[in-house]
């Protein structure tokens, strides 16, 4: 589940990478924190495509 707050920490660490750096506890939890994301989008999209019904027009 996407949630707010670990949207705001991915950006945190984003942020942080690109300013100053990260060590390697944060790499990790960075990676840990995009696959989760990842993997919850991935969910949502297979979800809504299950949902997806085909209708025949006949012209």
């Amino acid at each position: 589940m996407i949630t707010k707050e670990l949207i705001t920490r991915i950006n945190e660490l984003a942020h942080k990478q690109k300013s100053i750096g990260l060590d390697e506890s944060e790499k990790k939890e960075q990676q840990q924190l995009r696959q989760k994301y990842l993997k919850a989008i991935r969910g949502q999209v297979k979800d809504q495509l299950s949902r997806v019904r085909f209708e025949n027009q006949e012209d």
